[in-house]
């Protein structure tokens, strides 16, 4: 796969390693807003070959009831013991 592109991850669906990024990124945004979301499932990831892997993780979370759909961008650099939270940005109701 070549550097820069964005692409559909296929299996995201049964991966722990994506499951792991999205909780990642929900308890990062927890900590940071001082909130209380709780990750429900991830919809949609899409991958670009960077320094590492950037993920862009399309996720259903709830605080107090309400269903929500957020976008997190997760980089990691496994080689590196690395991963950060780059942005976490609602996109709508579920």
């Amino acid at each position: 796969m070549a550097a820069g592109g964005v692409r559909q991850s296929e299996g995201f669906q049964n991966s722990l390693e994506i499951e792991d990024l999205a909780r990642f990124a929900v308890d990062d945004y927890n900590k940071k807003q001082n909130g209380l979301l709780e990750l429900k499932k991830v919809t949609n990831v899409k991958e670009q070959v960077v320094a590492g892997t950037m993920y862009y993780i399309t996720l259903e979370a709830a605080e107090g009831g309400q269903k929500k759909v957020y976008e997190a961008k997760v980089w990691v650099k496994p080689w590196m013991n690395f991963k950060e939270v780059q942005e976490f940005k609602l996109l709508g109701d579920a």
